[in-house]
This record gives structure tokens, C-alpha cells and sequence, in this order.
């Protein structure tokens, strides 16, 4: 039974009225009544007196405990009717959680930055889930609503004014969603039907979903008509699937392939992207419907990250077990993607990752800072914080000019003073389990385990631990070099042909020490030549390497460095020099050849 509340009766005397539903005999219950946008509703199941908003809601004005309101999703008036979509390459993305991104955590205030992130050279937005989300704040990963984006960002239309707005200034909008568990607070689905959940299979974040028992057909198109319902009704650009690990399904069409499959059908004539998180590191992820696969477009790829952390702080405890930092790693995962593509894993106690040596560079999406990895050191430190300053601008040089897909988070371009961490506001008694978990998960790093640390990580559920991760956008004044580091690198990539062409074959590696390497790359008319040193100053002499010899008739030319005075670095010499090879430490240089003079010969 649904007991309504229309906009006017609502605005007047709150009068309700109950319509029961009628059994349509395949486990779904409907009418077909005057309920016009703004109406507010919620149900009654079997005659209780509990009652309970929309499982399918598409607006929750207060929250998973309110009554869920009804929305005409053709109402906004768009002006995006010539975005083409997005394609799969040339992409540099901007990951964003709204209710940090701005002092006011609003769609309405994050659409006024977007110009400045198209300004930035950013091509494509990963929003954090926006699903409705028990209390005041969150990440959203324990979504409850799964068809109304939160309240506390603004109203749906809101939402779509974002979308239209970064589609004006060039940019593209993907969304992450979580299809593998429902959130663990305010959930009521399971009071209608226990059909959406499994006890075939374990999940670490909740009850498994139900895509391949009795009764999944059901299950299965809640979820495909959540994907249709974000890229059609809110015109997003993509979709990122989180932990496509725990995605359970024994059934010959697997409900990973089923969701892309209905993103791109949903998109018409759109082009849109679907990106994995694969912890495993699945290649059936990004592997083609004829080869097994699910046709997903990226993955995030954690091995860059990992070796990246390690070179940067030094530290290797826990998941970064198997890191060195290494120039060889490097070299490998910018040529190759994933680092570990079936080796033996020590941390794991087994081998990781499948065979992905054929898949294009493009795919990999690298970074040295996400959500989870920025708030897993504990406090929310940013990298800035845990590096030196030439370690920051060279690992910056070597994402952002690497073949792979960059991905920078919010604030990280301009080396945020606010941290991000972890927060969740689901209430007592939830709270305290949610934060002895959170402390049992981050002793699995030595450090974090000691007693006096583990004092030290912030409350999820305290509001000052969300309040301070709000970004301050002074800081691109105030860290001015880095802001322009990150502009000029993002511009020079997608200006430069060698650069932009993310062409794994044309790029070729080679390890002068364990902290020095090059990578040269070759097209028909243009070669560029990067050079890295991660640690001190080399002087190579000899050089007795082929990679660092220029193209015939030409000397190289120092064309950038990471260490440019403007970004808050020193200075270069030129380094191919009469002494030979003379390699400043902890900065990056990218060569270019230009004709030899006579005397130089």
C-alpha cells in the first residue's frame, strides 16, 4: 500500500491518502494514480505500521528516513544537445567528492569551479557516489538509495544543471557506482523482498547481491535500469564500477557485461566510457565479449600507484609488500600497465593479476593520489606532505607525461592543505563498529598499529573529521608553482604529438640505475626523450646506452624540467654535455632534438 502526500496538500495540511497496489504476480506490486511532480510518498508493506520510502526513489528531500518524492526527470531544459560524449582515449581525469569540493558541498557551488578544471586541461570528471546515504555526510559507498543523488548536494535537477554546465565548457561527467553491496545503515529493501541478497557467496562491505539465484531476473533489472536511469536521465558520460571483484554471478550472461552492455544502449548515440576497479586485476574487465570479457573501456591500475608511494615515502609496509620503487618498475609499468600480470604476491600468499601485455596504454588510469589511498594513511595526509618537493614535481612529471590515463584528486593540483579522510555519519551504536573497523583495517600497516597512532586516526564519525577535508581554493594562490606544474605538464601532453599519442609501441625504456631511468619515444616525424632521476645527481660516463643517443644529425634539447625555477625548483643545465651525461637527481627532464650545428659535430 503507498500513502501519499501531493506538493499542495503537503504544503497546506500534510493530508495523505492510501492507494493499494495491485499484485502484478512476479513479485512487483504497481498503480497507476494522480501523483504529479513534487508528490510525496511512501509504502506500507502487508498492513504494518512501518512505513517505508521508494527502493527506487528518485528524491529523498530528507534523507533515507523521509518520504521519497516524485520527479519529472524530462523537466530540465538542457543545452547539451550537440555533446557528442566521450571517447575512450586523450582523456586526463579529475577524481571529486562533492560535499569536500567546496565550502559548501554543493552541486551549485562545484558547477562554478568547473571552467577553472577545463582551464586545468581536465577532460573528464570521476565523481564519488552520489547515491542518498544515511546521516549528514559521507562517502557514499554504502548507498541506500540508489536512484536519488543525495539531498544534502542539492535537489536532482541541481544535479543535472552540473552535467549540462561541465558539458558547456568541454567536459565530461562519469559516475561511480556501487552495484556489489547495499549500504549497511537506513536500508530497507530487504523488508520488501529478501530476493536481492545471496548467502552463496561472502562480500566484505555487506551481504553479497543476488545476480544468479532464484528470483535474480528481478534483482538484476533493478540494477540495469540504475544505469539507464544515470546516463539517460542525467546525461553522464560514463560510469566507473566499483570493486568489480565482489560481483558475484555463475549465470552464462554475467551481470558485469549485461551493465556495460545497457550503459551503451542507454547512451544512444552518445559515446560514453565504463571504467573497473579491479583489485585483482582482472583483464576480463577490459577483454572484448568475444575474447570473455565484459568490454569495459579502463581500469585503475594500483601498481603505479603503489611503486610511486614507496619511491615517494620510502615505506613499504602492508599492500605496498611487493613495491620497491624502483626504476625498473617504472619503466615496466608505463610500457606494460599493470605490474603484476601473474606473479606470486607475497603480501597476498598467491599470484596476481592476468595476462594484459596486448592491451593499449590508455586503458591503465594511473595516479599517485585517490580516495582511498589518500585517507589508508590514516590521516588524511596529502602526498606533498609525505615527499620531498622534488619527488612531488618528478613523480607528477612522469604521470602526467606518461602514456597512460592521469588521474589527479581534487585539491591535488594544487598541493591541498586540506587532508581527506575517511567519514561516515551513521549514528549509534553503527559508529563505533564502523570505527574499530576502520582502525582494524589500517593495523594491517606496522606504523598504524602502534597504540599511540591508532589514538591518533580521526573519528569517522565526528563532523570535524568531514568538516576538515573541505578543499580551500586559495591554495592555488597560495601554491601557485604547483598549480602551474600541473598546468603546463597537462597542456604539454596534450599538445605535444609524441605525448598525445599514448601509443605503448612507439615507447621504448631502459634502466640507467636502480633510481635513473629513460623513456624515449619514437613516431615517424617526432621523438622525444624523457629522463627521470628519482635520486641523487648521476653523471653517466660512460653511456652505453642506445636510447640516449639523438636521432641522426641532431643533439637533444632540454625542452622541460621539473626542476624549472617557476615550479619552486633550481634550475637545469643542459644535460647531454661534453663530461657526457650529467643528470640532476630528483627531477625529470623531457629532450627534444633539434639540428646539430657545424661545430658541434
Amino acid at each position: 500500500m503507498i500513502e501519499s502526500t501531493s506538493a499542495a496538500q503537503h504544503a497546506a495540511s500534510n493530508a495523505s491518502r492510501e492507494v493499494e497496489l495491485d499484485n502484478e504476480g512476479t513479485g512487483y506490486f504497481s498503480i497507476e494514480t494522480d501523483a504529479g511532480p513534487g508528490t510525496r510518498y511512501r509504502y506500507r508493506i502487508d498492513d504494518g505500521e512501518e512505513l517505508y520510502c521508494d527502493p527506487a526513489s528518485r528524491s529523498q528531500p530528507q534523507g533515507p528516513r523521509g518520504p521519497s518524492q516524485v520527479v519529472d526527470p524530462h523537466a530540465f531544459a538542457w543545452t547539451d544537445v550537440r555533446w557528442p560524449g566521450v571517447q575512450r582515449r586523450g582523456h586526463v581525469i579529475y577524481e571529486l567528492h562533492v560535499g569536500t569540493f567546496t565550502a559548501e558541498g554543493t552541486w551549485q557551488a562545484a558547477a562554478e569551479q568547473l571552467p577553472e578544471i577545463a582551464d586545468l586541461g581536465i577532460t573528464l570528471l570521476e565523481l564519488m557516489p552520489v547515491a542518498e546515504f544515511p546521516g549528514r555526510y559521507g562517502w557514499s559507498y554504502d548507498g541506500v538509495n540508489l536512484f536519488a543523488p543525495s539531498h544534502r548536494y542539492g535537489a536532482p535537477d541541481d544535479f543535472r544543471h552540473f552535467v549540462d554546465r561541465a558539458h558547456s565548457v568541454g567536459l565530461g561527467v562519469a559516475l561511480d557506482v556501487v552495484y556489489n553491496h547495499f549500504g549497511c545503515s537506513d536500508c530497507d529493501i530487504h523488508h520488501f523482498t529478501r530476493d536481492y541478497i545471496s548467502d552463496k557467496y561472502k562480500n566484505e562491505w555487506g551481504d553479497a547481491i543476488n545476480f544468479d539465484g532464484e528470483n535474480s531476473a528481478g534483482v538484476r533489472e533493478f540494477f540495469l535500469a540504475n544505469v539507464r536511469h544515470w546516463i539517460d536521465e542525467y546525461h553522464l558520460d560514463g560510469l566507473r564500477i566499483d570493486a568489480t571483484q565482489a560481483f558475484h554471478d555463475s549465470s552464462s550472461d554475467h551481470i558485469l557485461g549485461s551493465l556495460v552492455r545497457e550503459a551503451r544502449r542507454a547512451a544512444g548515440r552518445r559515446s560514453i566510457i565504463v571504467i573497473a576497479e579491479s583489485e585483482p586485476q582482472d583483464v576480463r574487465m577490459l577483454r572484448s565479449s568475444e575474447r570473455g570479457g565484459f568490454d569495459m573501456d579502463m581500469a585503475w591500475n594500483d601498481d603505479f600507484h603503489h611503486t610511486a608511494l614507496v619511491r615517494a615515502t620510502g615505506r613499504n609496509e602492508a599492500y605496498y609488500t611487493d613495491y620497491l620503487g624502483k626504476a625498473q618498475e617504472f619503466v615496466a609499468a608505463l610500457k606494460w600497465g599493470y605490474l603484476y600480470q601473474g606473479q606470486r604476491y607475497t603480501w597476498q600468499k598467491h599470484r596476481r593479476g592476468t595476462p594484459a601485455l596486448d592491451l593499449p596504454s590508455w586503458a591503465f588510469i594511473n595516479y599517485l593520489q585517490n580516495h582511498d589511498q589518500i585517507a589508508n594513511n590514516g590521516m588524511g595526509e596529502r602526498l606533498h606532505e609525505r615527499t620531498s618537493a622534488g619527488l612531488l614535481r618528478t613523480l607528477t612529471t612522469v604521470l602526467l607525461l606518461g602514456p597512460g590515463t592521469p588521474l589527479l584528486f581534487q585539491g591535488q593540483e594544487f598541493a591541498a592543505s586540506t587532508p581527506f579522510l575517511y567519514f561516515c555519519d551513521v549514528g549509534d551504536p553503527l559508529a563505533a563498529e564502523v570505527t574499530a573497523g576502520r582502525l582494524k583495517f589500517l593495523s594491517q600497516f606496522r606504523s598504524l598499529a602502534l597504540p599511540e597512532m591508532q589514538q591518533r586516526v580521526p573519528t569517522p564519525s565526528d563532523p570535524a573529521t568531514f568538516d576538515r577535508c573541505r578543499l580551500r581554493f586559495d591554495d592555488r594562490r597560495r601554491n601557485a608553482p604547483i598549480y602551474r606544474l600541473h598546468r603546463d605538464l597537462i597542456h604539454l601532453r596534450q599538445s605535444d604529438p609524441c605525448l598525445a599519442a599514448q601509443q605503448k609501441d612507439a615507447l621504448h625504456g631502459a634502466v640507467l640505475n636502480e633510481d635513473c631511468f629513460i623513456v624515449r619515444f619514437i613516431q615517424p616525424t617526432e621523438q622525444r626523450l624523457l629522463v627521470v632521476n628519482l635520486g641523487r645527481d648521476l653523471h653517466l660516463d660512460p653511456a652505453p646506452e642506445p636510447l640516449l643517443a639523438p636521432p641522426e644529425g641532431q643533439r637533444w634539447a632540454l625542452f622541460f624540467s621539473s626542476d624549472d625555477i617557476s615550479y619552486g625548483g633550481h634550475g637545469t643545465p643542459e644535460v647531454d654535455t661534453d663530461e657526457n651525461w650529467r643528470i640532476p637527481g630528483q627531477t625529470a627532464l623531457l629532450l627534444i632534438p633539434r639540428a646539430m650545428n657545424v661545430d658541434e659535430s
